[in-house]
């Protein structure tokens, strides 16, 4: 019988680790066991040890000395710098996607921001708003790019379902629709504003601009 490959075993230790700290299953502060996670995944330590490289990498977790592994805490400071990344570089790889982007790539991202405004909860809400974002900014062919985009908004969702849950209600997402009017008319330099402007929101609206913006914005 062949043995599946420690980088694969890696890598699905980190996905697995990655959706329950995102989730909440994993809770702030609660250590990551070696060994047990090891047990549970029949797996040596070294891809353990290497999907807690990798979740250190992603934010998701924090290494302490005679403290082990840790899962990451929330912090302010950390949320608004992924909200400063996200819209740097979701800028950035709009940019390079323009010209690559067809009517049928848009089409496509205008039904997953359709589905996102008819979810009902918020982790449906997050799963539809990711794949819009992912539509316009895949054909920037920068995958490395995309890879660190990609966990940024892993952080964000954290973000979104540890701490602003409570807050998030339904809503229609106007900027969404804005940045594809933008694309649609070929200004990319529009496009590229308001979707930053957009992911550096971070936080629930007050009132009276979510009456007139549609919802709690969190993040975009």
């Amino acid at each position: 019988m062949t043995r599946e490959p420690e980088e694969t075993v890696a890598s699905k230790i980190t996905r697995i680790l990655a959706e329950r700290i995102v989730s909440g299953a994993l809770a702030p502060g609660e250590k990551l066991r070696q060994d047990h996670i090891a047990a549970e995944f029949g797996a040596s330590h070294v891809p353990v040890r290497e999907a807690f490289r990798r979740l250190e990498a992603q934010g998701l977790a924090v290494s302490e000395p005679r403290r082990g592994v840790r899962v990451a805490a929330f912090d302010p400071a950390e949320m608004r710098e992924v909200a400063e990344m996200r819209s740097a570089l979701e800028a950035l790889a709009l940019r390079h996607a323009v010209p690559h982007l067809t009517p049928a790539m848009l089409a496509e991202a205008e039904r997953a921001a359709d589905a996102a405004d008819r979810c009902r909860d918020i982790r449906s809400w997050e799963a539809a708003n990711r794949r819009f974002h992912r539509l316009l900014l895949a054909p920037c062919g920068m995958p490395r790019l995309l890879r660190t985009i990609d966990d940024l908004h892993a952080a964000s969702a954290r973000f979104l379902f540890g701490g602003s849950a409570a807050a998030w209600e339904p809503r229609v997402d106007v900027e969404h629709r804005a940045i594809l009017a933008a694309l649609r008319r070929g200004d990319a330099d529009a496009a590229c504003a308001t979707l930053a402007r957009h992911v550096k929101r971070i936080g629930p609206l007050p009132r009276r601009a979510r009456v007139e913006q549609g919802g709690y914005p969190l993040f975009g």
